[in-house]
C-alpha cells in the first residue's frame, strides 16, 4: 500500500494519533516477551497456560523395574512374537525414566503417560526389541 493511502496520513494534525490521550501508546507496557508470567501477567497464562511453571513430581519408574512389574505368568507365556503389555498407570506410575537397562532381551509394549528424554534414547537403542505406546 502505497504512503498516502495509509491510516497514520488521515491522523496528522490529531494530538494522540487515535490512541488516547490517557493511556498513551508506549513501547511495551507489560514488558518484552514472557514478561511477569509469574507476576502481573499470571491470571492469563493459569488460564491459558496450565501447567506453563513448575517441574513434574509424580509417581515415577526406572527402565530396569519395567520387567519386574509382569507377573510370573505373564513372563512364562512370554515370546518374541507374543510381547507382554505392562501398563505403569495400572501400578501407581505416570513417568518412565531412563536408568539402567531392560535386563530381559524379550521385547515388551508399554503403555504410560510420560517418558523422559534418556527412556526414548534407550528405547530408540533398542528398536528392534521394544514397542512402547503413549
Amino acid at each position: 500500500m502505497t504512503t498516502k493511502f495509509k491510516k497514520n496520513r488521515q491522523k496528522r494534525g490529531h494530538v494522540s494519533a487515535g490512541h488516547g490521550r490517557i493511556g498513551k501508546h508506549r513501547k511495551h507496557p507489560g514488558g518484552r516477551g514472557n514478561a511477569g508470567g509469574m507476576h502481573h501477567q499470571r491470571i492469563l497464562f493459569d488460564k491459558y497456560h496450565p501447567g506453563y511453571f513448575g517441574k513434574f513430581y509424580g509417581p515415577i519408574v526406572n527402565i530396569d523395574k519395567l520387567w519386574s512389574l509382569i507377573p510370573q505368568e505373564v513372563k512364562d507365556k512370554a515370546s518374541p512374537e507374543n510381547a507382554p503389555l505392562i501398563d505403569v498407570t495400572q501400578y501407581g506410575y505416570f513417568k518412565v525414566l531412563g536408568k539402567g537397562c531392560c535386563t530381559a532381551s524379550q521385547p515388551i509394549v508399554l503403555k504410560t503417560m510420560l517418558v523422559s528424554k534418556v527412556a526414548e534414547k534407550r528405547k530408540g537403542s533398542h528398536k528392534e526389541r521394544r514397542r512402547w505406546e503413549n
